[in-house]
């Protein structure tokens, strides 16, 4: 599980590190361009129905802090519809990748999880 850090906000959001490495390519890549954007996501399940979004600008301090210590292979597909959502008006819409046989990677638990385990990191920072 990586962790995002974003402006000075006191409380981490956890997202898996294979959904994180991927969304880190889309995120810095509109960031580098100087474009502001939002970025969503449905909660997941276990945690209150609901769905977060932020605003992404390229002067708020931004952190990735991955678990692995290894990179996992990038799929250029998952890139593809991540980044066709950040050029959407709607934003990066944080999307389950999809595997090259057409599968999703997790199947939802339910209607108000995406389908990969993002969650709010418990505890402070650390």
């Amino acid at each position: 599980m990586g962790t995002l850090y974003y402006g000075d906000s006191r409380t981490p959001i956890g997202i898996e590190d294979r959904a994180l490495t991927h969304l880190k390519v889309v995120l810095t890549t509109k960031l580098r361009r100087n474009e502001s954007f939002t970025l969503s996501w449905q909660h997941a399940a276990g945690e209150p129905r609901g769905r977060e979004t932020l605003w992404m600008h390229p002067t708020i301090p931004l952190r990735f802090v991955f678990n692995e210590t290894e990179r996992p292979e990038l799929s250029r597909r998952w890139i593809e519809q991540l980044m066709r959502s950040a050029n959407s008006t709607g934003g990066v819409e944080l999307l389950p990748e999809n595997l090259d046989t057409g599968l999703i990677r997790t199947a939802p638990a339910q209607p108000s999880t995406v389908g990969i385990d993002v969650q709010r990191v418990k505890g402070g920072e650390g």
